[in-house]
């Protein structure tokens, strides 16, 4: 496993420790951007997601606390803060999912292979 790899496991590792805060902290340094907020609550017209981003605000909005610990939900999130430039979105929904599933098949492939080692 390379770097690389081993830095998307911790960051899905912190998120299921319900340190999502941490979590970010590091992506966004490994992207070189800005810290996103992370808020419990969702703006008016988002309420049926469990979660969204906010361009004008930079924050990520999350439903409750048991999507705190989602790391589909932070990871699609974050693609959308690392995306928009001067408060425009340049990603997509297909590329933010890609972007988390990416994440999580590494930290579930790291698991996978260290169970079935004696």
């Amino acid at each position: 496993m390379d770097a690389e790899q081993m830095f998307k496991v911790i960051i899905v590792h912190l998120i299921l420790s319900k340190r999502p805060e941490k979590a970010l902290e590091l992506i966004s340094k490994h992207y070189g951007v800005e810290v996103p907020k992370l808020k419990v609550g969702m703006p008016k017209r988002h309420r049926k997601v469990l979660g969204c981003y906010v361009a004008k605000t930079k924050t990520i909005h999350i439903s409750n606390q048991d999507a705190l610990c989602n790391p589909y939900v932070i990871l699609h999130e974050f693609y959308h803060h690392l995306r928009t430039h001067d408060g425009v979105h340049r990603g997509t929904e297909k590329y933010a999912n890609k972007f988390s599933k990416d994440y999580i098949d590494v930290y579930k492939e790291y698991f996978h292979n260290r169970s079935i080692r004696p």
